[in-house]
């Protein structure tokens, strides 16, 4: 809570601490590394990435300005569903940052600040972790603990039982109490993912060039402007347009003295077009998106935008298509229950390195290793609290307090304290920790621990009150201009109509 330590760090603690102690052995201690669950995690993060990198994302973005128009209502039930649909499948985190900057620009289209959508955009994602198995990591985390504790798990589609009224109701809500407790506030800078049509008219502006944008970029080739480094062995050369660079085979669209962005800078000199390339000139070549990014990472040049963040934002580019049958076919495997959810998961993330959409170095960047990393420790400390009896302590000093008369009020009071703690340290942490006592009560008062885990499913997704509450809440707190105390407003309502649903709702799908 404290956020001194890292989380990894101290995930790493609990597995050496529950060691040291002697709670466990070695080998149980760090069963969590090798935990199925986690292995899955970590694969959707490549699947994700490789969503985003082909395009799909951008194209899903590029279908909210399409239909948004400029009504703020209409705007936040478009992009809140737009943002459950894409949690569902991508993960929360994933689909955040992927509608992040179209939220940003379709809000200064239509005049709203972004504060108004913004955490609006966060708290709907979080309902959309509830509508499948990989919407968030708590999802197969819990499902795992359902077996653990004799029940069974979670089918791929059976969340959005729960998952599909929760989104209703947000999608309800957000846009009748997002314009009132929102602050209208405007961040002092946001970095924004680069914007195509943005950076094809400067570039017409700039230059001697005059082709369109699906001219500069499509799913084969691209286009990057590029700064000649001091002590290049570009300097001195003479180019001109039309002309290929000596390694990659790029063409030359255009190139001039000084900064591209600088109006009085000189165009050419010597020929027509041509340039003697001094240090801080500007280039703009064409080509591949491979060559692109292997000549930008050249010492020679420096990329004024990496090649691979505009390649992003070419909607349905290379690997679109084998992105979206990999997925397919891993949803397949999920919801008809064929292989366990690990295997899916790892068989999908390999197809997608295989088939090229994404590259092994990509894939290890893509994975969270932070949250694999606290996942994977804290695990055990899960199940330490069953094997050493602190979940039964713990469970009987809540069945003190509520009696074993009434299931309902035993699981509010989980509920509530999985809420509180889900608003300081990770849910998935929260649930890890909440759910051996869970266990506990339900083995306890004989019921079934199918409600118990949805239901702290549930409670876990409801981190509405502070941005270090969760990821996306953090992700757009900068881009919002938001302050600590501006989440609270909006998500003490949601978070009360997802405790609701959690204990009145959920025991009449999943009974005792």
């Amino acid at each position: 809570m404290s956020g001194k330590i890292p989380l990894a760090v101290v995930a790493v603690g609990v597995t050496l601490a529950l060691w040291v102690t002697g709670i466990q052995t070695l080998p149980e201690a760090f069963a969590g590394f090798g935990d199925p669950t986690v292995l899955f995690i970590a694969s959707l993060f490549v699947v994700s990435e490789a969503l985003d990198a082909s395009g799909v994302t951008a194209w899903a973005g590029q279908q909210v300005i399409t239909r948004a128009g400029a009504n703020p209502r209409r705007l936040l039930v478009i992009v809140g569903a737009m943002a459950a649909i894409l949690t569902g499948f991508i993960s929360i985190n994933g689909a955040v940052a992927a509608l992040l900057p179209v939220v940003v620009v379709v809000a200064v289209r239509a005049r709203i600040v972004p504060s108004k959508m913004l955490i609006p955009l966060a708290f709907a994602a979080s309902a959309g972790s509830l509508l499948t198995l990989t919407g968030t990591p708590v999802n197969p985390i819990v499902s795992q603990l359902a077996v653990s504790a004799g029940g069974r798990p979670f089918g791929f589609f059976e969340f959005a039982l729960v998952g599909v009224p929760l989104v209703v109701l947000t999608l309800l809500l957000l846009p009748i109490l997002a314009p009132r407790l929102l602050p209208d506030r405007s961040a002092d800078r946001f970095e924004s993912a680069p914007d195509p049509s943005a950076a094809a008219r400067s570039w017409r502006e700039s230059y001697d060039v005059d082709l369109s944008t699906g001219s500069f970029f499509n799913a084969s080739e691209g286009v990057a402007e590029v700064l000649v480094a001091p002590r290049s062995t570009l300097i001195g050369r003479k180019v001109w347009p039309g002309m290929t660079t000596r390694d990659e085979n790029l063409v030359i669209l255009a190139a001039h003295h000084g900064r591209a962005d600088n109006p009085n800078a000189s165009r050419g000199s010597g020929g027509v077009g041509e340039v003697t390339l001094q240090a801080g000139d500007a280039v703009l070549v064409q080509g591949p998106w491979a060559a692109l990014e292997r000549y930008t990472r050249s010492p020679d040049v420096i990329a004024v935008t990496p090649p691979h963040a505009l390649r992003r934002t070419v909607p349905l580019g290379r690997g679109a298509r084998r992105s979206l049958v990999i997925l397919g076919l891993m949803v397949v495997l999920l919801a008809a229950n064929i292989v366990p959810p690990a295997v899916a998961g790892l068989l999908a993330a390999g197809a997608l390195i295989l088939t090229r959409v994404v590259t092994m170095p990509q894939a290890y960047r893509a994975i969270s290793w932070t949250t694999v990393i606290l996942i994977a420790g804290m695990v055990p400390l899960s199940s330490a609290f069953v094997s050493t009896g602190a979940a039964d302590i713990v469970a009987d000093v809540v069945l003190g307090f509520t009696g074993d008369a009434s299931p309902h009020l035993a699981l509010l009071v989980l509920c509530i304290v999985t809420i509180m703690l889900g608003q300081f340290i990770s849910n998935v942490a929260t649930v890890l920790i909440v759910a051996p006592i869970a266990v506990s009560i339900a083995a306890t008062l004989d019921l079934s621990v199918q409600p118990f885990m949805m239901a702290l499913t549930v409670a876990g997704a409801a981190s509405f009150f502070t941005p270090i509450a969760t990821p996306v809440n953090l992700m757009v707190m900068q881009p919002g201009g938001y302050r600590f105390g501006d989440y609270w407003r909006l998500g003490a309502p949601l978070a009360l109509v997802f405790l609701a649903v959690a204990v009145l709702y959920v025991p009449l799908v999943w009974p005792f």
